[in-house]
């Protein structure tokens, strides 16, 4: 046995239980060299300290009913056999002036008191993770056993131990990612996290590989925050290898949609700024990512400022124009024009740098698509108060509203219809006329029969405001489904908020007494008694008006 207690090689040929007692052999033998070692007198004081605590942590360990049928805690033996094995032959070497020089020595020293470190905190963790106990069913182990070892193998050992450990979680998340999440706790997130700033590059690429599929799973994106999983996220967002940029992104775009707290902290560790260098200079995927992760920190106001410090409505403008082609859901225009459309929702401020930029045109650019994005047509919406209507009508933005209410979604139709509203409502007639003259009256019209109660009152708005132009009133006029929709419309429940509009466009069109019949054919009068008694603005004289109507009608009919 003497023969090979240095050897941590032979400790394949013997059970746990020959291996135990030889590493408590080793012991003594590390401690008298550390008391006979020459220079760095501190060092080696605090070199046998840890010396001296090793058997109590063995102990421990030795202790539970698993402990032999565990390859876990032979692995771990075998590297306490080395380390001790390498604190003997080091501390004889420094009996003598260090051949090697001072500070390699010194280094060496350190490098070995790190070692004991590792091995006292991993004998303590193997206890604690509970994993020993996993061995006690044999073959009959449940897999969530095999996890939790492999779990436990992020948390001891050195880093390429480590970085094997998370080689195999990435496998067991590929091959049973719920089984996987249903025993990951916070110590092995934790590890995990420790991970991403090992010293090799590849060790914190797969770190980041695995952070980024727990985050997305959706089961650990608080866990992983509380770790303090953001800090060396931003870092590798900044510096990291283009792979690990691109998983640092793609956890950061999920994690800072989770609440306005972490979108607050990523912005308060830098991310802000790690995010948008990579929007000019990553590839497709890590663009997309970092876009959005932009677009959700852009939900929070409190962080506008800083965001617009680092510049973030130039580099969004610029993704806007060259993306290049439709705007996907989920793509770097899509992110783009979202965080342009929250930046430009309150601020005079960031509308006019977005214009200022040049982001109108690539807002309006993105409305020919087939399916133009709500967010591309509600940024514009902002926007169209900080531009003259004729520049705006220059730019060609008016066809491209029509479009929108032709084949949008209801909220990309709403938001065109608002836009379309303040266009008509910043000049005269002539404005009006010509924004009806593109063919957006029996669109809005359509509109009115939307489910969206939004979309129907935008819709009844911009109708009140385009009918003030004669040529307007009377297209208006010849569109069958004008007044009935209107009437709809004049229901006085609270939740109909588009009752306003519609008694203002009513008014407007009962000056025809054809349209008077259509109202009062349609049940207008018994709505409008009701919007009369609550005090609703116009309600009283449209009701005034079709009910003079009515008498006149009736009075001519017995006179006949």
């Amino acid at each position: 046995m003497s023969a090979r207690r240095g050897d941590p090689a032979a400790a394949g040929e013997e059970t746990a239980e020959e291996l135990l007692e030889r590493v408590r052999g080793m012991v003594p033998a590390a401690l008298d060299a550390a008391a006979a070692a020459g220079g760095f007198p501190g060092r080696w004081k605090a070199i046998a300290a840890k010396l001296e605590a090793l058997p109590a942590r063995l102990s421990d360990l030795s202790s539970h009913p698993c402990f032999a049928k565990n390859a876990l805690c032979r692995e771990l033996l075998q590297s306490v056999a080395a380390t001790l094995a390498e604190a003997a032959e080091l501390a004889a070497r420094c009996r003598e002036p260090p051949a090697a020089g001072k500070l390699r020595t010194q280094s060496a020293v350190d490098a070995l008191a790190g070692k004991l470190d590792l091995s006292l905190r991993d004998c303590a963790l193997l206890v604690r993770t509970g994993v020993l106990s996993d061995a006690s069913v044999g073959p009959s182990a449940p897999p969530e056993a095999d996890v939790r070892e492999l779990l436990a193998r992020l948390q001891i050992g050195q880093t390429d131990a480590k970085s094997r450990a998370v080689d195999g979680l990435l496998e067991a998340l590929r091959r049973d990612e719920k089984g996987v999440l249903a025993v990951l706790g916070r110590a092995n997130v934790a590890a995990l996290v420790q991970l991403l700033t090992a010293p090799a590059p590849a060790v914190r690429e797969k770190a980041a590989a695995a952070v980024c599929r727990v985050a997305e799973s959706g089961a650990c994106e608080a866990l992983l925050v509380s770790e303090g999983v953001l800090p060396p996220l931003v870092r590798l967002a900044e510096s990291g290898s283009l792979v690990a940029r691109e998983k640092a992104a793609l956890t950061l775009q999920r994690l800072s949609g989770a609440s306005p707290d972490v979108a607050r902290a990523v912005v308060g560790h830098g991310g802000a700024g790690a995010l948008i260098e990579i929007c000019r200079t990553g590839d497709s995927v890590s663009r997309s990512a970092a876009a959005g992760a932009l677009k959700n920190l852009s939900a929070v106001p409190e962080v506008w400022q800083a965001l617009a410090d680092v510049g973030i409505v130039r580099v969004m403008v610029g993704l806007l124009d060259c993306c290049g082609g439709a705007v996907g859901v989920g793509g770097s225009k899509e992110h783009a024009a979202e965080c342009l459309q929250n930046l430009t929702s309150r601020t005079d401020g960031l509308r006019r740098a977005v214009v200022s930029e040049g982001g109108l045109r690539g807002l309006i650019a993105c409305l020919d698509g087939p399916s133009p994005p709500e967010s591309a047509v509600a940024a514009l919406r902002n926007l169209v108060g900080c531009v003259s209507a004729d520049s705006l009508v220059s730019l060609g933005v008016l066809p491209r509203l029509v479009h929108v209410l032709r084949v949008g979604s209801t909220g990309a139709q709403q938001a065109a219809a608002a836009a379309i509203c303040r266009i008509a409502s910043s000049d005269g007639n002539e404005m009006k006329r010509g924004v009806g003259e593109h063919g957006c009256m029996p669109l809005l019209v359509r509109l009115l029969e939307s489910k969206s109660n939004g979309a129907r009152e935008v819709a009844a708005q911009a109708l009140a405001t385009l009918l003030g132009c004669p040529a307007n009133a009377r297209e208006m006029k010849k569109d069958d489904k004008g007044v009935p929709c209107l009437v709809q419309l004049l229901d006085p429940s609270p939740a109909n908020t588009a009752k306003k509009y519609a008694i203002a466009c009513l008014l407007t069109l009962s000056a025809t007494k054809r349209c008077r019949k259509l109202m009062i054919s349609h049940g207008a009068i018994g709505y409008l008694k009701k919007l009369s008694d609550m005090d609703v603005a116009g309600a009283k004289k449209l009701l005034d008006r079709l009910e003079r109507g009515s008498l006149r009608s009736l009075f001519s009919t017995t006179g006949n």
